[in-house]
């Protein structure tokens, strides 16, 4: 996971955001190591807040200038590790089942990725024009956790530091080998911590399980 932005530190219901997908990390049950790239100045406070939830091995790390290069250097810290998830720290909702869930199916398949259905309208624009209207009953929105065999996804990071290639996400660079990805059901509550009202929906939902 990537922190030290802002939004992971907002209070919400009384918790930083961090603090809430920290609590959800550990709910999963399926982890024995969590590599975190954070800031050093909130390294003592993340591990304030691992000790809070019972997450005992927890490695921190300074990450770098794109989330492809921090997962990059947290891989390197995964040694011995034949499994390996990659999640949003910003996804402070995921159900614990989905957690669960992509990283059997990778187990199963080599890699996985959580997804959602496409509900809105799709299409392609070119020069502020619409150039196609692409079928949405095929095309995913992706989430985090994303979960790999260890050495595909590192040799997935090889091959893009070898060819320039960037991406957003893992399970893109994965595909960029030829190598297939599964894609497992996310969930509507697994939205990522982007603008000020994502933070306003995520007090709406917590308060709404209390």
């Amino acid at each position: 996971m990537r922190t030290g932005e802002d939004k992971l530190w907002a209070v919400v219901s009384g918790r930083p955001v961090l603090g809430i997908t920290l609590e959800a990390v550990a709910a999963a049950g399926c982890f024995d190591l969590v590599v975190i790239a954070a800031p050093v100045a909130r390294w003592e406070a993340i591990r304030a807040i691992a000790a809070e939830h019972q997450l005992a091995n927890v490695v921190l790390l300074e990450g770098g200038e794109r989330r492809q290069d921090s997962v990059a250097v947290a891989i390197d810290r995964c040694d011995g590790h034949a499994w390996i998830s990659v999640h949003d720290a910003a996804r402070p909702l995921t159900p614990p089942e989905v957690f669960r869930a992509v990283l059997d199916a990778a187990r199963a398949d080599g890699a996985a990725t959580a997804g959602v259905p496409c509900v809105d309208t799709v299409k392609q624009v070119q020069h502020g024009r619409v150039a196609a209207t692409l079928d949405r009953s095929s095309i995913i929105a992706t989430q985090t956790p994303q979960s790999f065999d260890a050495d595909l996804l590192r040799r997935a990071h090889l091959n893009a530091v070898a060819r320039g290639i960037s991406a957003g996400d893992d399970a893109t660079l994965v595909e960029a080998l030829g190598e297939p990805v599964t894609v497992v059901p996310g969930d509507p509550r697994n939205f990522k911590i982007t603008i000020p009202q994502d933070l306003v929906l995520l007090r709406a939902l917590l308060e709404e399980v209390r």
